[in-house]
């Protein structure tokens, strides 16, 4: 689409909310209200659109319809009880929010987490990402509509295959979305007998159906039409933001946690991190297949070569380890499906120390949400719902 001349000031690095840059004041603007409705919101958010006809010239997100003060419980409830509660962030990626979590109490406790436990958290994690790409995909089809034969196609396709990493999440810890398998010093499910052979069998059979998946994109007229070139954010826009993870990584910025600030057992192991230059939805949804199939690969690698020995280092939160919690303070981040998911925490709070202080979370899917006053001037109506869909946030952690 050609950009239009009220585009102009939104394209810069300038506040996009000063102004309208230099559209006719005597023209007649309409203010559209996109959720805070579920449907192609993905979540309670609000977008408040301002339209020349239906040409957008102005955006102002919302945020804070789903919050849940989990960051005030975490003044309240000791270390231990938080987990399960932080499952319901990035309720797509339930691993990711527990792992970050206990990485940061460990790192304020001063724990070392045993090599096997380490090993079954980057294999939990990876098969996380692997399940939270494919819902992402089945949505962002559902987004686009008609141009994937219906949306609802390839949606329920990727519901298939995410079903085959929820049985082995099942076989592990019993639960088959929110799991509290990780624990303080390690993880409390072990590997069960057969389960290696299970999650071979799962990762084939989506290997095998990621072609297909692909087919419905890069054969469509429609899906090509709607995502080249739509929504940009480039790696310049994505660093002024704070955007990390794919989005980052689709406008041309080569950084991943897992490669660069390696944890749990990352330093051992080889990550290709998948990168784009274009920046647009098309190229989001490039990077985002190729890390499903590195994912695999890391998946296999690991499997195989799981450690003997101990799966947690059981030592009690409360003293002498309060004592030097009350002290300290710690940063923890997991390289999650939507990028860096961060965890800082002081301790010393109530319970004899056994609880934080103050503990803040550095969730992605809020800076993502910043990209879009600056990108969707001069895009249309249906444009921003594809834009949306292709940044993938989560309100869960959003509002958290």
């Amino acid at each position: 689409m050609e950009m239009i001349p009220h585009v102009a000031k939104a394209r810069r690095r300038a506040n996009p909310y000063l102004d309208l840059g230099s559209y006719d004041p005597e023209a007649d603007l309409m203010v559209l209200n996109l959720g805070p409705q579920h449907p192609s919101t993905h979540g309670v958010f609000r977008l408040k659109l301002y339209l020349d006809g239906e040409i957008i010239v102005k955006v102002v997100p919302f945020v804070g319809y789903l919050h849940r003060g989990v960051e005030k419980l975490c003044e309240k409830l000791t270390m231990v009880q938080l987990i399960p509660i932080f499952d319901k962030n990035d309720y797509v990626s339930p691993m990711m929010n527990e792992q970050s979590l206990v990485m940061a109490f460990e790192a304020l406790l001063g724990i070392e987490v045993p090599r096997r436990a380490r090993y079954v958290r980057t294999l939990l994690a990876e098969l996380q990402r692997i399940a939270s790409h494919l819902l992402w995909l089945g949505a962002f089809a559902m987004d686009l509509g008609g141009a994937l034969g219906g949306g609802s196609t390839l949606f329920m396709y990727c519901f298939r295959e995410r079903e085959l990493i929820l049985d082995v999440f099942e076989d592990l810890t019993g639960c088959r979305f929110h799991y509290n398998t990780h624990m303080i010093g390690g993880n409390r499910h072990d590997v069960p007998a057969g389960w290696a052979t299970k999650v071979h069998a799962a990762i084939n059979a989506i290997e095998t159906r990621l072609p297909e998946y692909e087919t419905f994109l890069i054969t469509n007229d429609i899906y090509i039409e709607r995502t080249r070139g739509v929504g940009v954010v480039d790696g310049q826009l994505s660093m002024d933001l704070g955007i990390t993870g794919p989005v980052l990584r689709a406008g041309g910025v080569d950084h991943d946690l897992r490669r660069d600030a390696p944890y749990h057992c990352y330093d051992e192991i080889e990550v290709r991190v998948a990168t784009a230059t274009a920046g647009d939805c098309e190229a989001r949804a490039a990077v985002r297949m190729a890390e499903i199939r590195e994912s695999i690969r890391l998946v296999r690698e690991l499997i195989d070569n799981i450690p003997e020995g101990p799966l947690g280092a059981r030592k009690p939160i409360k003293t002498p380890l309060a004592e030097k919690a009350a002290k300290g303070h710690a940063y923890a981040a997991v390289e999650s499906p939507r990028g860096e998911l961060g965890i800082y925490v002081i301790g010393g709070g109530d319970n004899k120390g056994a609880s934080p202080y103050r503990l803040k979370i550095r969730s992605p899917s809020l800076h993502v949400l910043g990209c879009l006053p600056y990108i969707l001037p001069g895009h249309s109506v249906s444009d921003a719902v594809a834009v949306l869909g292709s940044v993938d946030p989560i309100m869960g952690e959003v509002d958290r």
